[in-house]
């Protein structure tokens, strides 16, 4: 029997835990230990870490409940997956708001290792998290970067050509129309050392709605771009010509039928009208718009059909609507498609992550509009927990009150100068117009109310009206009118008659109409608010190590018919030429029949879905000449079956 311990043994216990206990107070990074999935129950925190997240009383508590906020930034997501795996899991500099006494919310970045602890049984019983306050760190190297951004060029600095080719080639900025904001976001692929070919457009139609463009070019590089490039004018033109959504998808599937880079390019068109609301869409190849209600859940609009550029599938029209409040997401599907991610589950979390951000429960940035932070929030939580390997292009389109007009009716004296010019100011900045537009506007108008001051009344009292008011086209158009009468202008000197000109040079467009009744002047002038293109940097922590490439294996199966074979692994940008190889070989040039078993595909790019229609075009024996197989519901069958190439999900044979 053994006997129990004395008053010595109990002493030198209590003086050990008490040692156990100052070293883990003592430990510089916060460290939590919690138990319950789901829960997350508090049963271990150290002065770190209550001193981080700025409490005392959390021991016995649920995560969850105490911390809500973290819910919707995906924080707990850590949990889950040693929880689910029995693996350890680490977050690098992990962007999480968290709240303060003062009733604000302060952005803090973390360095995270979730530790699994496991009973002799091999289940996971508790996680221990250490976590790093790393945000000095990070605001170093952001200050660095935009220091970098301002500084001058040297000129024997290296260009980035990459970086220059992508800002040519997408939109130098989205237009500002009355009743309708948008905001678009890309990201190139891993280290964004490649141009790629997604690209997003939002272009005014003639008859007062906008079309809403995101599309998708197989393969990447300067081929890649240029490819999309051309697409992208072809498609702008002839939209901003007659507005018909068919009529630019055909002429597009007519470039891409002379353009074999084109070939197999998707596209999502969705022309909005802000009056009403009505939405008229079409899915060619490309997965379809998510549509996040102000009110209710947020729902895929269904496929309208269709398959990519030089499929020979046809471009149908599908519609919908948006309530005032409503917002749209376009994306290209590398946002849906990340490292170790199943297309279905990838689109889920899409829509999840997506309605979060839109209903304010993720991040506050009240600064930014919300179609902003659908665009830049939701590609920082979805890339910073798998990373991404392919380009992502976000479009998103809000349905808003529409403005109403400026109007002014102000006495011909020296006072209507500066009111008018901050009426102006004011109004602008409501439309979300930039400081630079602001300016131009301010001064071009300004000087055509001291012209209507100073010369319309000859001294006698008088008015001068302003009106202000944002069209369908992109373009404000401001009026500035007086009833006196049109002097002609005096021999400009030095410091005065320079006024017409000064605002003609500050506005695209000016156009004065005289007469018995007074004079009206009018500026034209366009509005845009800048797209992003960011860098991984920007939205993603920095990878912990440079993983290797997946391989993909492509495996001859036996069998009495035609030659079959099998692919297992990813086909995209990386794995794309070394399939083309492949079948061209297997099919000696297209010329024998060959079956393509797609289980074990784990990733089918539009990279690889262009070779495989290629293949699927190009292959002329008889019988089955080409086949491709995927049973229902894997990753491949999915893809396939959204941009419409032929295929079985029967098991052949």
């Amino acid at each position: 029997m053994q006997d129990s311990p004395g008053d010595e043994d109990m002493d030198r216990i209590t003086g050990d835990a008490r040692i156990v206990r100052e070293v883990f107070e003592a430990i510089p990074a916060a460290v939590a230990a919690v138990e319950n999935p789901g829960d997350y129950r508090l049963v271990a925190v150290n002065a770190a870490y209550r001193a981080l997240v700025a409490r005392d009383e959390v021991l016995g508590r649920s995560a969850s409940e105490l911390f809500p906020e973290l819910v919707a930034q995906q924080l707990f997501e850590l949990f889950d997956r040693p929880f689910r795996t029995g693996e350890t899991v680490t977050a690098r500099e992990w962007r999480v708001q968290l709240p303060r006494a003062t009733g604000d919310d302060e952005d803090v970045y973390i360095d995270c290792t979730i530790v699994p602890q496991k009973s002799p049984t091999g289940e996971v019983v508790r996680l221990v998290a250490f976590a790093q306050d790393v945000t000095e760190r990070v605001r170093d190297r952001q200050a660095a970067r935009r220091r970098a951004a301002e500084a001058e060029r040297d000129p024997g600095e290296p260009v980035d050509v990459v970086g220059v080719l992508q800002r040519q080639l997408l939109p130098a900025g989205l237009p500002i129309l009355p009743g309708l904001q948008l905001g678009g976001s890309y990201l190139p692929a891993g280290g964004g050392t490649a141009a790629g070919g997604d690209w997003f457009d939002a272009v005014p139609l003639p008859d007062g709605r906008t079309a809403l463009v995101v599309g998708d070019v197989a393969g990447r590089g300067v081929e890649a771009s240029a490819a999309m490039g051309r697409i992208r004018s072809v498609l702008e033109d002839r939209l901003d010509h007659s507005g018909d959504i068919g009529e630019a998808l055909a002429a597009v599937d007519r470039l891409a039928s002379r353009l074999p880079a084109a070939r197999a390019a998707t596209l999502c068109v969705a022309a909005l009208d802000p009056a009403d609301g009505r939405l008229t869409y079409c899915t060619a190849g490309h997965p379809p718009p998510l549509l996040i209600p102000s009110a209710g859940p947020a729902r895929f609009l269904r496929s309208s059909g269709g398959g990519p550029l030089g499929s020979g599938a046809g471009f149908p029209l599908a519609e919908d609507h948006l309530d005032v409040g409503d917002q749209l997401l376009l994306y290209s599907d590398g946002i849906v498609r990340r490292s170790g991610e199943e297309v279905v589950a990838g689109t889920a979390e899409l829509a999840r992550v997506a309605a979060d951000v839109a209903a304010g429960r993720v991040l506050r940035e009240d600064w930014l509009a919300a179609v902003d932070r659908l665009t830049t929030q939701t590609l920082e939580l979805l890339v910073r927990t798998s990373g991404h390997d392919d380009d992502i292009a976000l479009l998103a389109a809000q349905r808003t009150a529409p403005p109403a007009p400026l109007l002014l009716d102000l006495p011909a004296e020296s006072e209507a100068i500066p009111a008018a010019r901050k009426a102006l100011d004011e109004w602008l900045y409501d439309l979300g117009t930039r400081a630079e537009d602001v300016i131009l506007l301010r001064h071009a108008v300004g000087e055509l109310v001291t012209n209507a001051v100073e010369h319309a009344y000859n001294g006698t009292p008088g008015a001068v009206r302003v009106r202000a008011e944002c069209t369908g086209r992109g373009m404000v158009e401001v009026e500035v009118a007086d009833d006196g009468h049109w002097r002609e202008p005096w021999q400009p000197t030095e410091d005065r008659g320079r006024g017409l000109a000064m605002a003609s040079d500050f506005a695209d467009d000016l156009h004065v109409e005289t007469g018995p009744r007074g004079t009206t002047a009018t500026v034209r002038h366009r509005l845009t608010r800048p797209a992003r293109l960011l860098t991984a940097g920007e939205v993603a922590p920095p990878s912990a190590s440079d993983d290797l490439p997946e391989l993909l294996l492509i495996l001859e199966q036996p069998t009495a018919g035609p030659q079959r074979i099998r692919l297992d692994g990813p086909v995209d940008s990386a794995t794309a030429e070394q399939l083309r190889e492949e079948l061209v070989v297997r099919t000696r040039g297209g010329t024998t029949p060959l079956t393509v078993d797609l289980t074990g595909v784990t990733h089918l790019s539009s990279a690889g879905v262009a070779v495989l229609f290629e293949a699927e075009t190009r292959t002329d024996a008889p019988g089955r000449p080409f086949l491709l197989y995927a049973p229902p519901g894997s990753p491949a069958q999915h893809v396939m079956s959204m941009v419409a190439l032929p295929h079985t999900t029967t098991e052949p044979g």
